[in-house]
């Protein structure tokens, strides 16, 4: 990765217009820029939930999805995805997909720090174990989806606000959904 990231600029519908250093649209004033989350599932129907490193600028310390990230400028948002798997989680992907391509939010974390993102969501499987880039990410849990719902409807506190938003967007939680065979 080169040392200064780019992240995608867009307007209202979506339409790239152009790019900023990842480092100037992650503040109190944040650009709408392009991002996306995803969900992992294995073969149990587990789905992987991480913590966010404590030193993240934004969220720093928060259970969120199991990953998210920017595409770089011309960078396809599948190979984005397959790129950051790699580097914060250590997975390699299978069964990629599009599940909300329209999710986009506005949320504030409590510095400040604010996101504005339309950020498509996709969901894949791995039967691979997470190993962390500490940079990124504290912790992982592969969670029974069951038990995910319920933490987020009680402690919604505890989880990004794109988590909690997409679950109530998208059937996360259907674990015979994503029981997959190896």
């Amino acid at each position: 990765m080169s040392a200064i990231e780019y992240v995608v600029l867009v307007d209202d519908e979506g339409r790239e217009i152009g790019t900023a250093p990842k480092a100037s649209v992650h503040g109190t004033d944040t650009a709408l820029h392009l991002a996306f989350s995803c969900h992992v599932y294995n073969s149990r129907g587990e789905i992987l939930v991480t913590r966010r490193a404590l030193d993240k600028t934004a969220w720093p310390g928060v259970w969120t999805n199991s990953f998210c990230g920017h595409p770089a400028p011309a960078e396809p948002v599948i190979d984005a995805v397959k790129r950051r798997a790699a580097y914060e989680v250590g997975l390699t992907l299978r069964d990629i997909s599009l599940v909300l391509p329209l999710f986009r939010y506005r949320a504030t974390d409590a510095s400040g720090i604010v996101e504005h993102e339309i950020c498509p969501v996709y969901m894949a499987y791995t039967d691979d174990e997470p190993d962390l880039n500490p940079r990124e990410v504290a912790e992982a849990r592969w969670v029974d989806p069951a038990d995910l719902d319920a933490s987020l409807g009680t402690t919604p506190w505890a989880f990004s606000p794109w988590l909690v938003l997409q679950s109530q967007q998208l059937d996360l939680f259907a674990p015979e959904q994503h029981r997959r065979a190896s």
